[in-house]
């Protein structure tokens, strides 16, 4: 009933829904995120399987390669601690990660990039799980990236195969290390195998495989990055499916490497949920024809901004719930709900074992205040978590199906 719902949406909304197929979407994440790839961390035999299974794809588009020297492959230096009691598979190969880079020409001026990341946390050896116990688990991230992995190559295939010549080139690459922190994007934007200043815009898909089935909400971060952003967007916000919208270019996945070379960039998501950084993020609860809807709805905007030359950037203010200068060393374990609209911060989720699960907060809960700060919205709640220290307790004032609660949770 969900998917056929949402294939309902599809039809009823101005896309073209045949353009973008959801059983290759289902193909592509399926096997991204597959046990066999385990779980596709930098520098491993498995990320250059996963590699070669995106380069096919490329080719079978129709793009041409654009890493070094002639290939698709843009390798990178990556090195990271060896775990003694891993398998030679999952050791770090050669101190090198790999880019997938392929090229669309149209002999046009100016390149439009679309891009995402394709690695993951692999055996949850590297510090960065959500698990109470990863190790030697495989987080196999079917939305975190497969999702937006599989987004890349299904609009590589719609715009190489569409019969239009766009008044753009399309560079579409798959980074690597963005979980190790946005290296890959870092390593191709210092080192492009094309000229940046010939880049119009920049589009990050990251995790874009939930469409919350509640909300029907698209969250894009970087409409503030250039004036043209807003009306464009303003063409497809509707009454069925919409979209909540964040100014800020700065943020924790690959757009942010191009907003900081100056580069339009919006990112597209569908929210976080319970199994972000977990094992259990698994390719049978991904929603793919609400992918489908999303990619759709990502080819409109890249058609109605291809419509303009180049596009004007404009530098944003950043987003504090993802700036580096609000510090804390405390956190509760919860995962916020980022399309919730309303006054509060709502959880999407609460992690097992943290401070949020011991004091008996739920998945839906929107904490209003924490002791005598009130929450409006995520950024205060960053602000208020710089203000504890370990072993402290807060009151958390929380509103919880309409009744408000008094929960106190120590951190």
């Amino acid at each position: 009933m969900k998917n056929l719902y949402i294939l309902i949406l599809i039809l009823l909304t101005n896309v073209a829904f045949a353009q973008t197929d959801f059983k290759r979407i289902e193909k592509d994440i399926n096997y991204l995120s597959s046990d066999k790839l385990k779980g596709r961390f930098p520098g491993t035999k498995q990320e250059l399987k996963a590699a070669d299974y995106i380069i096919k794809s490329f080719k079978k588009s129709g793009l041409k390669p654009k890493g070094d020297e002639n290939s698709y492959l843009q390798a990178f230096p990556f090195k990271v601690s060896k775990n003694p009691h891993a398998t030679d598979d999952e050791m770090v190969s050669k101190g090198y990660a790999h880019n997938v880079v392929g090229y669309l020409d149209n002999g046009a001026k100016y390149t439009i990039v679309i891009g995402a990341h394709y690695d993951h946390l692999g055996l949850g050896l590297g510090g960065n799980s959500l698990d109470a116990n990863p190790e030697n688990k495989i987080h196999n991230g079917a939305d975190d990236n497969a999702s937006g992995t599989a987004g890349v190559m299904e609009l590589a295939r719609y715009f190489a195969t569409n019969n239009v010549k766009e008044n753009h080139n399309f560079l579409f690459i798959c980074f690597s290390a963005e979980e190790e922190g946005l290296l890959g994007s870092k390593y191709f934007t210092n080192n492009p195998s094309i000229v940046l200043n010939d880049v119009s815009f920049m589009i990050n898909m990251d995790m874009i495989g939930r469409l919350n089935d509640s909300t029907k909400k698209i969250i894009i971060s970087g409409v503030g990055t250039s004036p043209t952003w807003s009306s464009v967007l303003s063409n497809h916000q509707n009454n069925i499916i919409k979209y909540k919208a964040d100014s800020a270019g700065m943020g924790p996945s690959d757009h942010a490497s191009f907003y900081l070379k100056n580069i339009p960039a919006l990112h597209f998501y569908t929210g976080t949920h319970t199994d972000y950084h977990k094992p259990s993020d698994d390719a049978h609860k991904i929603i793919n024809l609400g992918e489908a809807y999303v990619l759709n709805f990502i080819v409109n905007i890249v058609n109605d901004a291809d419509k303009v030359e180049k596009l004007g950037f404009t530098p944003t203010k950043t987003n504090n719930a993802s700036s580096s200068s609000t510090s804390f060393k405390v956190t509760l374990g919860v995962i916020p709900d980022y399309a919730f609209d309303g006054k509060g911060l709502r959880l999407d989720g609460v992690s097992e074992g943290k401070a949020a699960q011991k004091a008996g907060l739920k998945q839906g809960d929107v904490i209003i205040m924490m002791d005598d700060l009130a929450i409006e919205n995520i950024q205060d709640y960053m602000k208020g978590l710089s203000k504890f220290t370990k072993g402290q307790t807060v009151q958390l004032k929380v509103n919880r199906d309409g009744k408000e609660l008094i929960l106190p949770a120590t951190f």
